[in-house]
């Protein structure tokens, strides 16, 4: 099975990258999740742009199978959607894939459960109206008072006696490619449809929006189309237990957990001692660490 990453630079600096507290942190990270998973994987690819190619293949020598620079065609796309650069990755898959974040450690191999299924994620997580950060009425609103377009399996998806979701994407792939593309295409279309322009441009919480545009509209368009899914973990909280993930061999570091000190200690000593080459490279990209403090618990140690 194929090992994908994707990497869109312009949203990461807009957004994303105070996540990580400092970029030798981040830079960290891509070196051990590429050389995690490059031992359990017969294929790499990296889908970004000319900047990200620059970073990652030219500067830290990540030595990736096939490096796609699909998204420079994105141009001046709206750079609050930050998930589109995972979506046009997982359009381009013609065989079996995972497509892994950067944030995802794979200590072990994926089990034969999810390698041979039709598609999987990391696990199911649920929608609570009014309590959850998947807000589809949102989106639906907006694109309602526009006269903009909701794929069809949205629409089902939010039909009374439906019980809706969400799919953790840290990890997601699967063996039924034509779903898999079918469904990222159709969360681009939702997002580059003339249509849509005006209602989405009016939405404040584009940023924050983007996650139900990627896990929500996964899981519209798996039950939608009855095609069974598969998940490491059965819930957030088991993904969250760390026995659970140790077992598992799978480590996702969410949000402000990228830059707790513990957790960068570890990162640093483990990438300076397994791959001393690329932490060399990580130290003249980025220079020297700077300091964090402790803002959420790990989701999952198994390093």
């Amino acid at each position: 099975m194929r090992a994908v990453w994707s990497f869109w630079p312009a949203p990461f600096a807009l957004a994303r990258a105070n996540a990580w507290g400092t970029e030798r942190n981040h830079l960290l990270a891509w070196v051990l999740s590429f050389e995690c998973a490059r031992r359990h994987h017969e294929t790499t690819a990296l889908v970004t742009d000319a900047v990200g190619a620059e970073l990652l293949v030219d500067g830290l020598g990540l030595e990736f199978d096939d490096v796609s620079l699909s998204l420079d065609r994105l141009g001046a796309a709206d750079r609050s959607w930050w998930t589109v650069g995972k979506l046009v990755a997982i359009a381009e898959q013609s065989e079996p894939f995972v497509h892994l974040d950067p944030d995802v450690f794979l200590w072990n191999a994926l089990p034969d459960r999810l390698t041979g299924a039709a598609v999987f994620a990391q696990n199911p997580e649920a929608y609570e109206p009014g309590s959850t950060y998947y807000k589809p009425e949102l989106i639906e609103t907006a694109l309602t008072a526009t006269g903009g377009w909701l794929p069809p399996e949205w629409d089902w998806y939010r039909r009374p006696g439906v019980v809706p979701r969400g799919e953790c994407c840290g990890i997601v792939g699967g063996n039924d490619v034509r779903l898999l593309r079918h469904y990222a295409e159709t969360g681009l279309r939702l997002i580059g449809d003339p249509g849509n322009a005006a209602g989405l441009a009016a939405l404040p919480e584009r940023q924050a929006l983007t996650i139900t545009l990627e896990q929500y509209l996964l899981a519209a368009c798996v039950e939608h189309h009855r095609t069974p899914i598969s998940y490491l973990f059965p819930t957030w909280a088991a993904a969250g237990d760390e026995p659970t993930a140790i077992e598992a061999g799978f480590t996702h570091l969410i949000a402000d957990t990228k830059r707790e000190p513990g957790v960068v200690a570890r990162l640093e000593q483990r990438v300076r001692r397994e791959f001393p080459g690329r932490y060399e490279r990580c130290v003249a990209l980025a220079g020297s660490p700077g300091t964090a403090s402790r803002q959420a618990p790990v989701l999952a140690a198994g390093a």
